[in-house]
C-alpha cells in the first residue's frame, strides 16, 4: 500500500491505494483502500502537524500490519450499485487440501515427463489435477468438469478438445503413471506391501452396443448394459496400489496373475501376501501365489468342501480357541447362553472357534481353517428371519409376483408346487414356505471357511482375511461418491484414463482420510470440502461462507495452513497456494 494525492483547485486528497493484479486481463490496477481526508482536514485533526508525514507513518503501519495479517479490513457496498455483469464472484477451495496430496505425489512431475515425451502444447497437469478435483468435489462428465472447474480459486488454462486429447495420452502411460505413483507414495505415506488385497467389480455404461472392452457380462448390479471389469489391488493400509480394466465378459479369475506380475516387475515387490474372495480363488491363482515369496489368504465356500471335508467342518467337537489348546463342543454353547449372566453372554457371543487341517489335492497343500461365532450366526439368521418374512408376505398378497429368482433373493425360500396333496393337478399353482431349504442354510450359520498357504497363527490369518471389507469399500466409494458409473465414453484409451483418474482421486482420498486420522465418514470428508466456498473482496482477498466446524479444524491442523480467517488476504492466499505446490 502507498499513498495517493488528488489534487483539485480548492484542495488535496490523500488516499491510500494498493496496486491489484486482474488474472483476466493479465494487468495490475490501483484499488482505494482508504480515504484518509483532505490535506486541510487533516491539518486541523494533527493540530497542525504534517498531513502528508503523518499518512507515510500510518500507511507504514498498515502495511505491518497487513504483513502479520492483522490488518482490518472495510469494504463498502452500495445499495443502488448494480453488480458487475459475468463477474465471477464465489469460488470453491475446498480443492486446496487435495492439491497438497496430488503435489506431494508429484503427480506434476509426472505429468511433466509425459508431456516432454509427446510434446503437446495444453497443460496436461492442469487437466489432470481438475479432473482429480473435481471427481473427489463434484464428479461429473468430462464436459461438466470442464466449466466446474473454473469454479476453483485458480482457474484453468485447457479448453474442452484438450480434455479429450489429454485423455488419450493417459491410456498410453497408465503402467508408468502407477509406477510412479506407487514409488512417490512411498515418501508421503508408509505402505504395507506385506498384504496385499485384490478384487474385481464392474462398471456398466449407458451405450447398448457391445465394442472392444464393452461387452455383456454378468454384471453385479443385474443391468442389462455392456460392461467393463476392473480388478484393483490394495495394500495392506487401505491405499490402492494397482488397477486394470478388462472386457466386461473375462472370466474374473483370470485377471489376478497379468495384473500382479506387473505389480512384480514395475514395482519390483517380490513377497507378499495375497488376500481375495472366493470367487477368484481358483487352484490356478492359489499355485500361482504359493511359490517365490510369495502366499495367499482366501475365502472358502463350505458348501462347496467335498463331503468328508464338510462333515469335519460342521462337526461341533474338536473345536478351540485362539491362544489354547482346550476343545470345546459348540453344540453346548446355547444351553451356557441361557445360563450364562449378561456379562458372560457378551464375552461369549464376542469368542470366535476355529479348527484347521492341512488338505492334499492334486500334490498342491493348503491350510483349510474353519471358524465359528456366534455373533455371525444370529446374524446370518437375522437377515434370512427378515427374508421369510418378505417370502410370506409375498405368497400371502402379491402371488402372481413369484418368478424364477437369483441365489441370494428372498424368493428361494418359496416352494411351488402344480399338483394338491391328493397328487391331482391344480388349477393354479400352490406356494408355501420352503422348510427344507431353511434347514439346509441353517446348518451353515456361523460357520466361516479360509485357505491359506501361511502356517502364521490362526488369528493372524482372521485378522487380515477380516480386511478385506476395505476393498469392498474402495469400489463402494468410487461407484457412490465419485460416480464413475455410468460410463458415457466409448473409446477403450478414453475409458482407460477415465479409471485411471478415478484411481488417482481415490489414493489421494485415502491418502486425506488418513491425515485426518481416520475420525471422519466419506460423507463428511466430500461434503465438508464440497461446501469451502468464498466470496472474493476484488484487491482484497476472500471471505469464507462456509461453516466452521471440527472437521474444517481438523484440516487445517492436519495440513498446516488456514483458510477460515474472517477474511484472507489475497496475499496470505497466494502463500496457500504456494504451500500447496511444494
Amino acid at each position: 500500500m502507498r499513498l495517493n494525492v488528488t489534487k483539485s483547485k480548492n484542495a488535496a486528497s490523500l488516499y491510500v491505494i494498493k496496486s491489484v493484479y486482474n488474472s483476466k486481463t493479465q494487468s495490475n490496477y490501483s484499488k482505494i483502500v482508504e480515504k484518509l481526508g483532505t490535506e486541510a482536514e487533516l491539518r486541523e485533526k494533527l493540530n497542525g502537524a504534517d498531513p502528508y508525514e503523518w499518512a507515510k507513518e500510518y500507511i507504514k503501519e498498515l502495511n505491518k500490519k497487513e504483513k502479520e495479517g492483522k490488518r482490518e479490513v472495510l469494504v463498502k457496498y452500495s445499495q443502488s450499485k448494480v453488480i458487475p455483469k459475468d463477474e465471477q464472484r464465489f469460488f470453491n477451495g475446498g480443492y486446496l487440501f487435495l492439491q497438497k496430496i496430488y503435489h506431494e505425489l508429484r503427480l506434476d512431475k509426472i505429468c511433466k515427463e509425459i508431456s516432454q515425451k509427446y510434446k503437446f502444447d495444453y497443460d496436461l497437469d492442469s487437466i489432470l489435477s481438475r479432473l482429480i478435483y473435481g471427481r473427489v468435489i463434484f464428479p461429473s462428465s468430462k464436459l461438466a468438469t470442464s466449466e466446474l472447474s473454473k469454479n476453483f480459486i485458480e482457474q484453468p488454462n485447457f479448453d474442452l478438445h484438450h480434455i479429450y486429447r489429454a485423455l488419450e495420452v493417459l491410456a498410453k502411460e497408465a503402467d508408468f503413471i502407477q509406477s510412479s505413483l506407487y514409488e512417490n507414495s512411498l515418501k508421503v505415506s508408509k505402505r504395507n506391501t506385506g498384504v496385499l488385497f485384490y478384487d474385481c467389480t464392474n462398471y456398466f455404461f449407458e451405450i447398448e452396443q457391445e465394442d472392444g472392452k464393452k461387452q455383456y457380462g454378468p454384471s453385479k448390479e443385474h443391468r442389462p448394459n455392456p460392461i467393463v471389469q476392473m480388478g484393483l489391488f490394495m495394500d495392506g493400509d487401505g491405499i490402492p496400489l494397482a488397477f486394470s480394466i478388462n472386457r466386461g465378459n473375462m472370466n474374473e479369475q483370470l485377471t489376478l496373475k497379468p495384473l500382479e506380475r506387473k505389480i512384480i516387475s514395475d514395482f519390483e515387490l517380490s513377497k507378499f501376501v495375497v488376500c481375495t474372495d472366493a470367487g477368484l480363488a481358483s487352484e490356478d491363482n492359489r499355485k500361482f501365489n504359493n511359490k517365490c515369496g510369495r502366499s495367499f489368504i482366501t475365502t472358502q465356500s463350505i458348501k462347496k468342501l467335498k463331503k468328508h471335508l464338510k462333515n469335519w467342518a460342521l462337526d461341533t467337537n474338536g473345536w478351540k480357541l485362539p491362544g489354547s489348546d482346550k476343545t470345546h463342543d459348540i453344540s453346548a454353547i446355547d444351553e451356557m447362553l441361557e445360563k450364562a449372566t449378561k456379562e458372560e453372554k457378551a464375552k461369549m457371543i464376542s469368542k470366535v472357534f476355529y479348527k484347521e487341517r492341512w488338505i492334499k489335492e492334486n500334490d498342491f497343500e493348503q491350510r483349510l481353517i474353519v471358524t465359528y461365532s456366534i455373533k455371525y450366526r444370529d446374524y446370518q439368521r437375522k437377515i434370512r428371519n427378515s427374508q421369510i418374512e418378505r417370502a410370506q408376505k409375498l405368497i400371502d398378497n402379491n402371488p402372481k409376483n413369484i418368478e424364477k429368482c437369483r441365489q441370494n433373493d428372498y424368493k428361494r425360500f418359496i416352494h411351488k408346487t402344480a399338483c394338491t396333496s391328493n397328487g391331482e393337478v391344480a388349477d393354479n399353482k400352490i406356494y408355501s414356505i420352503d422348510n427344507d431349504t431353511i434347514l439346509q442354510e441353517q446348518a451353515f450359520d456361523g460357520f466361516y471357511g479360509v485357505c491359506t498357504s501361511l502356517e502364521d497363527s490362526v488369528s493372524e490369518i482372521i485378522k487380515i482375511n477380516h480386511r478385506r471389507w476395505e476393498i469392498e469399500e474402495c469400489f463402494r466409494i468410487m461407484k457412490s461418491e465419485f460416480k464413475a458409473r455410468p460410463v458415457y465414453l466409448s473409446n477403450d484409451d478414453r475409458i482407460e484414463a477415465h479409471f485411471i483418474t478415478c484411481f488417482i482421486s481415490l489414493i489421494v482420498y485415502r491418502l486425506l482420510e488418513k491425515r485426518l486420522n481416520e475420525e471422519f465418514s466419506c460423507q463428511e470428508i466430500i461434503t465438508g470440502l464440497r461446501n469451502m466456498d468464498f466470496f472474493e473482496i476484488k484487491g482484497e482477498g476472500y471471505i469464507p461462507t462456509y461453516t466452521r466446524t471440527d472437521f474444517t479444524d481438523a484440516l487445517h491442523e492436519a495440513f498446516g495452513f488456514r483458510t477460515d480467517y474472517q477474511i484472507v488476504s489475497t496475499q496470505i492466499m497466494k502463500k496457500n497456494f504456494k504451500n500447496t505446490k511444494k
